[in-house]
């Protein structure tokens, strides 16, 4: 089976609970195989918790969620070492961070310290406990939440921090007609509770591996960089994308030429995921913010004034 006849296979499954949702779906998918993690910044009740239950079902894969409240402490999330009087050693109980796919609810609610423990496991796959480094799955995945129009009791997340996310996007509010086969299709049971698998781990690795062999020409990793480059010399600008975000551009833009069975990147995949990889990593001074400038409009002008190679 080719990687486009499995990222269908898989894209198809999850479509079949998330419904209207066809570019959230391709994007999520994009950062999960290329290693990254993503921040859903939306409102509640659009299909976030089962965005990320749809994921794991359909890999067999194990999932935990947490729910970040301004009380949770680091060691909920990575781990505690509990004493054992019997055998006078401490004995490690893994935290939710061991799993596959984790589901960081309202990340925002949780104190710096706390959210710094995740994304720190989220940066380096690995977390230090009790002077021991200790790896986490190959399959770690992080989808993280966090409710843009409630600010009351929360704890936005720092620059660095957001720059951990390889893509922030939302999913938003769907058409009629699926608003209303979603009522159909939960009259009874909600569909994401009988939802099969549909690849198993070996697929999912073996795709994750072969990302690696869609070619980006010299020419497109200019693009990339002049791109970058473009939305830090930008007047309201404080803080342009960092390098990173070209990785995770390059990085993304070749799994959708994967799913889409290409063995090379176009600046078409680059154009369709610059504003979802870039927009949150860029920092705007307060007078652009009151001035209603966005990020997004930031990256869109440099999409415009960049030339895309022929």
């Amino acid at each position: 089976m080719t990687g486009k006849e499995t990222y269908q296979k898989l894209y198809d499954n999850i479509g079949s609970v998330i419904k209207g949702q066809p570019e959230a779906i391709r994007k999520l998918l994009a950062a999960f195989f290329s290693g990254g993690h993503i921040l859903l910044e939306d409102v509640p009740g659009t299909g976030k918790t089962t965005l990320a239950k749809a994921l794991a079902k359909s890999i067999e894969a194990q999932y935990h969620r947490i729910q970040f409240t301004p009380d949770l402490l680091p060691s909920d999330i990575l781990g505690v070492s509990i004493f054992d009087p019997a055998t006078q050693t401490f004995n490690f109980h893994q935290g939710p961070v061991f799993t596959n796919i984790l589901l960081a609810d309202e990340i925002n609610r949780a104190s710096p310290r706390t959210q710094s423990a995740l994304l720190e496991a989220m940066g380096e796959a690995q977390v230090s406990i009790d002077g021991k480094m200790l790896q986490l799955n190959e399959m770690f995945f992080v989808i993280a939440t966090q409710n843009p129009i409630e600010f009351h009791g929360t704890y936005p997340l720092p620059e660095a921090q957001m720059d951990r996310f390889a893509m922030r996007f939302k999913l938003g509010f769907i058409e009629a007609d699926n608003e209303v086969l979603i009522l159909s299709e939960q009259n009874k049971q909600h569909p994401v509770e009988t939802l099969m698998p549909c690849i198993n781990h070996e697929e999912v690795l073996n795709l994750k591996q072969s990302l690696h062999k869609i070619r980006v020409s010299d020419e497109l990793k200019r693009y990339i960089v002049d791109i970058i480059r473009a939305t830090r010399n930008v007047k309201g600008v404080q803080h342009g994308a960092s390098p990173r975000a070209s990785l995770a551009l390059i990085k993304t833009a070749q799994a959708l030429a994967m799913f889409d069975g290409k063995e090379f990147i176009s600046p078409d995949h680059i154009q369709e995921l610059a504003s979802t990889v870039i927009a949150h990593r860029i920092v705007l001074d307060p007078e652009a913010q009151f001035s209603g400038v966005s990020s997004e409009d930031i990256v869109t002008e440099a999409l415009d004034n960049t030339p895309v190679p022929i």
